[in-house]
C-alpha cells in the first residue's frame, strides 16, 4: 500500500472513531475498489452498514466474501446481520452451521467461539466450549468459560471453571487468585465465598493435591480468618516440608492484623519446625513484640531476660540486626529506658554494617534522643543520613523527622520548610505525612503570636510519640478548654480520640469523633472523623448498622476523601453485597 493509501485509511478510520460513519463510507468504498483484495477494508464496511442500518447492502458483501471461500466466522457475521435486525428465526442457522463446522474442523473452536464473544452472544460461546470438552479432550476451554460466566454474573460457575483450570495448569494458580479475587469479600458468609469453599471442599476431599489447600488458605486469608489459614498451611508444609515461606508470610499477616492469639500460635509452630536461623530469629522477634503490647512491669522484666537469652544464643552480629533493633526500641519505649538502649545500639553501630544498615540505627538513636527531647543532638543523626544516603527512602524519612523534630521544639517556620520539600517525596506514605503536618503548622501558627495553642498540640504530639498516652490525652483536655473554639480545636479532638482508641476508652473516643462531625462538618479532618467512626463502630464497638451508614455518608458527601474505596468496600460488605 501506497503512503498515500495509508494516510487516507488513517482519515477513514479516524472518522470512523468519531461515529462519522458516511464520511468513514466514503472513503473506505473508495480504498475496497481500489484494492479489491483486501479481506480488512471488506469486513469494515460490513461494519459501517450496520452502524448505518443498511443491512442490505452490508448482507452483500457478506455474502460476497462467503461465495469466494466459506469462513464459518463470516458466516457467524451474516447470522449477526440478521440479529440486529432482530430476525432471530434468519440469525439461528447460520450460527448453528458454524457451530456444525467444528465437527469436522475443531481447529477452529477457539476462533468461533471468540466471535461469538465479540458480538456478546455468550450463550453460543458456551455451547461451543462445551462441545469442545469432547472433541478436543486434550485442550482446555475451561479459563474461557470461566470469564464468559463472570460476564454472566454466573458466579458458581465462573468459580467452577476456574478451579478446573486450575487442575488443568496448576502454575498459573496466583493468576486464578487475581480473578477470583474482585468476587469475595472478607465475610465469610457472602454467597460468593460460600460457593468458592464449598467447591474447594469438594476438590479436597475427591484429590487432595496441594494446591486446593492454598486456595482454600488463600481463601480463608481474604476473609481474615488466619487460624483456619493456618489449618491449611500445616496440611501443605506436611505435604511439602522444604519451605516455610508461606506459613511466615501468614504468621506476618495475622501480625500485622492484630491476631495476636493466631500470630503466636504461628511463630511458636515455626520454632518448633525449623532450624533456619532466619526465621527462628524473626519468630523471636514477634512473639516478643507481640507480648510486648499488653505487657505489665513484671512481664516487661521476662521480656527483657528473654532477649538477652537470644543474644546469649545467638550472639551480637550483623545476622541478627533486626533483633537487635526491635530490642532498642523495646527498652527506649516500654522499659523507658533510653540510656540502656542507647548503650546498646551504639554498640551495633561497631559491627561490619552496610551504610543503609548503620542509618537503620541511627534513625532509631536519634528517635530516642527524640524521646529524651535531647532535639538538637537527634537532628545532628537525622542530618547525617541525609548526608550520606541522598535522595534515599531512608534519607527522606530522616528529613521528615527532621521536621518533625523541629515541631516538637517549637521551630515551626523551619518544619514548614523541610516538609515543602517532602510534599513530592517518591514515597507517599511520607508525602501524605508531611502535607498533614504542614497544613497543621500553617493553619495554626499564625493565630496568636504566641503560638500558644500549637505549642501545645506538639507537646501533646510528642507526649504520644514518648509512649504516654494519659499525659497527652490530660493536655488535651487542657488545650481543648483554653482555646475552645481556636482553629486547633478539631485536629486536638482527632488526636485525642485516636490516644482514646490507644488506651481501649472507646466510648470517649466515639464523642470526640462525634463532635468532630457536629462541629466541623466541613472541616478538613470531616471524612476521617467519619471513617474512623465507623471503623471503630465496626470493630472495637461491634455496631456494624452505625458503622453502615458512616461509611455510606463518605461514599455520598466526601468522594474525594483518601478513605472513598476503603469505605465503599467496608460498606458493601456490612450490607452482604458480593464485591466486583
Amino acid at each position: 500500500m501506497s503512503s498515500a493509501a495509508q494516510h487516507t485509511a488513517e482519515q477513514a478510520e479516524s472518522y470512523y472513531e468519531k461515529g462519522a460513519f458516511n464520511k468513514a463510507l466514503i472513503i473506505y468504498e473508495s480504498l475496497a475498489k481500489q484494492y479489491p483484495n483486501s479481506y480488512n477494508y471488506r469486513i469494515k464496511l460490513i461494519d459501517i452498514h450496520q452502524q448505518l442500518e443498511q443491512y442490505d447492502k452490508s448482507e452483500t458483501i457478506i455474502r460476497s466474501i462467503l461465495e469466494q471461500r466459506y469462513n464459518p466466522m463470516i458466516e457467524i457475521m451474516l447470522g449477526y446481520n440478521f440479529q440486529l435486525q432482530d430476525r432471530k428465526d434468519r440469525a439461528n442457522p447460520h450460527y448453528e452451521n458454524a457451530i456444525a463446522f467444528t465437527d469436522e474442523h475443531p481447529n477452529y473452536i477457539y476462533s468461533i467461539a471468540r466471535k461469538f464473544e465479540e458480538y456478546a452472544l455468550l450463550e453460543r460461546a458456551i455451547q461451543v466450549y462445551e462441545k469442545a470438552k469432547v472433541l478436543t479432550p486434550q485442550k482446555d476451554y475451561s479459563i474461557q468459560l470461566a470469564k464468559i460466566y463472570g460476564d454472566q454474573g454466573n458466579v458458581e460457575q465462573m468459580f467452577s471453571n476456574y478451579i478446573t483450570y486450575i487442575a488443568y495448569a496448576p502454575s498459573h494458580i496466583n493468576s486464578i487468585k487475581r480473578a477470583i479475587s474482585d468476587f469475595i469479600s472478607e465475610n465469610s458468609e457472602n454467597e460468593n465465598n460460600r460457593y468458592l469453599r464449598r467447591q474447594l471442599l469438594k476438590r479436597i476431599q475427591q484429590e487432595p493435591s496441594t494446591y486446593w489447600y492454598e486456595m482454600l488458605s488463600w481463601l480463608y486469608i481474604q476473609e481474615k480468618a488466619y487460624q483456619k489459614a493456618f489449618i491449611q498451611e500445616k496440611a501443605l508444609y506436611k505435604r511439602q516440608p522444604e519451605s516455610l515461606y508461606r506459613i511466615i508470610e501468614l504468621a506476618s499477616l495475622a501480625h500485622k492484623d492484630h491476631d495476636d492469639a493466631t500470630a503466636k500460635t504461628i511463630y511458636n509452630f515455626i520454632l518448633d519446625v525449623t532450624q533456619n536461623l532466619g526465621a527462628v530469629l524473626s519468630a523471636h522477634q514477634a512473639l516478643l513484640e507481640i507480648d510486648t503490647k499488653t505487657a505489665d512491669l513484671q512481664q516487661l522484666e521476662t521480656i527483657n531476660e528473654n532477649y538477652k537469652g537470644l543474644f546469649k544464643t545467638y550472639g551480637k552480629n550483623e545476622r541478627n540486626l533486626d533483633l537487635q533493633l526491635a530490642y532498642g526500641k523495646f527498652l527506649a519505649f516500654h522499659k523507658k529506658d533510653p540510656n540502656a538502649a542507647t548503650t546498646f545500639l551504639k554498640q551495633s553501630l561497631t559491627l561490619n554494617l552496610t551504610k543503609f544498615e548503620e542509618a537503620e540505627v541511627k534513625l532509631l538513636l536519634a528517635d530516642i534522643l527524640v524521646l529524651q527531647e535531647k532535639f538538637n543532638e537527634a537532628l545532628i543523626f537525622y542530618s547525617q543520613i541525609q548526608l550520606n544516603l541522598k535522595n534515599s527512602p531512608i534519607a527522606q524519612e530522616a528529613r521528615f523527622k527532621v521536621a518533625k523534630t523541629s515541631y516538637y521544639k517549637g521551630d515551626f517556620d523551619w518544619a514548614e520548610s523541610q516538609l515543602k520539600i517532602l510534599k513530592s517525596s517518591t514515597s507517599q506514605l511520607i508525602a501524605n505525612d508531611a502535607l498533614d503536618l504542614k497544613l497543621l503548622i500553617s493553619d495554626n501558627k499564625y493565630e496568636d503570636s504566641t503560638q500558644t495553642a500549637l505549642k501545645s498540640y506538639a507537646k501533646a504530639d510528642l507526649l504520644a510519640f514518648q509512649n504516654k498516652p494519659k499525659a497527652a490525652i490530660s493536655l488535651l483536655d487542657q488545650l481543648l478548654k483554653a482555646h475552645q473554639g481556636e482553629s486547633i480545636t478539631d485536629q486536638a479532638l482527632f488526636k485525642q480520640a485516636q490516644l482514646f482508641e490507644q488506651t481501649k476508652q472507646f466510648d470517649k473516643a466515639e464523642a470526640n469523633y462525634l463532635q468532630l462531625i457536629k462541629d466541623y462538618k466541613d472541616g478538613i479532618l470531616a471524612d476521617d472523623a467519619h471513617y474512623h467512626l465507623a471503623e471503630l463502630y465496626r470493630t472495637a464497638l461491634d455496631q456494624p448498622e452505625k458503622a453502615k451508614d458512616y461509611y455510606e455518608i463518605i461514599l455520598f458527601k466526601y468522594q474525594d476523601s483518601i478513605y472513598f474505596v476503603e469505605a465503599r468496600r467496608r460498606f458493601r460488605m456490612l450490607r452482604g453485597d458480593f464485591i466486583n
